[in-house]
């Protein structure tokens, strides 16, 4: 009788243990990104949770944004749900909403719900706009589904005004980001573009107002925050609307490099030399006059076999940011997409660093903790995950700077820029301590 580890290697090739919720998941962090609206899952209550945590990672408000399901149970998964996703859209006038999206889950997709059909048919009966999303879960990833709520979203709320705003850019999926508190990041974008007179027609999505699409077309330029999804939004509003993809080919901006290179090409753009200098200036002393004062320990990093686990867009900028600012050595790469583009800058990346680690491109949870059972850094860059994956593999330190976390932020804090550096130094320094701390327990409990 095979062994359970040999029946394990032997299916390998035929399991999958994702690191991503599936496509439901994605579409609602997109549309929740909007204000005011109402989100219906036409789906179980089950699948109903997906959209709960994806109200919980845009931060959305409770008393702005409402959410529905219409709670599919044995009969409407056999014989079709289509009645009461008719009768749940009529009941939900009694609200004040001016929009309502709806999402499709895998089981009504399946038996042949045809939520496009409902709404075309019920549309003259409320006063608020319907927008179906067919985002079923078997459709792809969150981030297929981040892609698919998109094209959905700029297909049906923009629409070409003929005009340009000077010195504009709207912001693409700041959302799909590993970093717990990515909102922390689209700030720091977002007081850049500030400081050097850009305005920003709209955020796609987060805090968005229905008004704002009305803007997008207007704009002259657009910045996509994530290296994991989004650049079919991006091709769409550059062949309708001609509006030019700016920092597109280079990483985001983690680290002394990355944000210099970031910030130049931005300026560059946007005619906003003196600005980026200043910002460069001042950014790169603070860091340094921070850990110099502070103590930085860094012994433990040089030249210290690494790893990272976790997404192309927090992922890729974090390769210079090890080798150059920290001096460790990445030699093993899992990241949790495989875009194309994603994949032309982190080989560019290594060429220039003369880096040669293992890359795996849409890692799962099996690949990455089989990588790195087979490598065997001294520290991986990873998420809770990682932490309990590498517990019977002797290696050293996890750096807990990815979702999932268990650790509470109360603070929306960046990883973008020179704050954002600090920040990732810190979390590293804390783990590196954490390493240390005796699990004995010291003390008997008086109570």
């Amino acid at each position: 009788m095979a062994t359970e580890h040999e029946f394990l290697t032997r299916t390998a090739e035929r399991c999958h243990d994702p690191y991503l919720r599936c496509a439901l998941y994605g579409a609602a962090q997109a549309v929740l990104g909007i204000s005011g609206c109402c989100v219906l899952a036409h789906a179980p209550q089950g699948c109903n949770m997906l959209v709960n945590s994806a109200f919980g990672w845009q931060d959305a408000d409770y008393t702005e944004t409402l959410t529905l399901c219409t709670k599919l149970c044995e009969d409407e998964i056999v014989h079709g749900g289509e009645e009461l996703l008719t009768r749940t859209i009529l009941e939900a006038r009694e609200f004040s909403i001016p929009i309502m999206f709806i999402l499709s889950a895998c089981g009504p997709e399946i038996v042949g719900d045809d939520i496009t059909a409902v709404c075309e048919e019920v549309q003259s009966q409320v006063d608020f706009k319907l927008v179906p999303i067919q985002c079923a879960g078997f459709r792809g990833s969150q981030y297929d589904g981040t892609d698919i709520a998109l094209e959905v979203l700029l297909k049906n709320l923009v629409t070409d005004t003929g005009q340009k705003i000077a010195n504009s850019v709207c912001l693409i999926a700041p959302h799909a980001n590993a970093n717990p508190t990515w909102v922390g990041d689209l700030r720091w974008v977002q007081d850049v573009l500030a400081q050097m007179g850009v305005q920003v027609t709209a955020t796609i999505t987060h805090g968005t107002a229905l008004s704002d699409f009305e803007k997008i077309s207007a704009s002259e330029a657009s910045i996509l925050l994530s290296f994991d999804c989004g650049q079919k939004a991006v091709d769409y509003l550059s062949t309708e609307f001609g509006i030019e993809q700016v920092c597109k080919d280079i990483p985001l901006p983690v680290g002394f490099g990355n944000t210099r290179r970031w910030l130049s090409e931005l300026a560059e753009h946007f005619g906003a030399g003196e600005v980026a200098d200043r910002l460069i200036t001042e950014g790169e002393k603070m860091v340094v006059e921070v850990c110099r004062r502070k103590g930085l320990e860094q012994f433990f990093m040089h030249r210290a076999p690494s790893a990272i686990v976790t997404d192309a867009t927090i992922g890729i900028p974090l390769v210079r940011f090890i080798s150059e600012d920290l001096e460790m050595l990445p030699e093993l790469i899992c990241l949790r997409s495989s875009q194309e583009k994603s994949k032309e800058i982190l080989e560019k990346e290594l060429k220039e660093l003369s880096l040669n680690p293992r890359v795996i491109y849409g890692a799962d949870v099996y690949q990455s903790s089989t990588a790195l059972a087979e490598s065997r850094p001294e520290a991986v860059f990873g998420s809770n995950i990682e932490k309990h994956g590498i517990e019977e593999l002797d290696i050293p330190f996890i750096f807990l700077i990815a979702s999932p976390t268990m650790r509470f932020r109360m603070i929306d804090r960046e990883y973008f820029g020179y704050t954002g550096m600090l920040n990732l130094i810190e979390f590293i320094q804390n783990d590196w301590r954490e390493r240390y701390r005796s699990r004995q327990r010291r003390y008997q409990a008086r109570w």
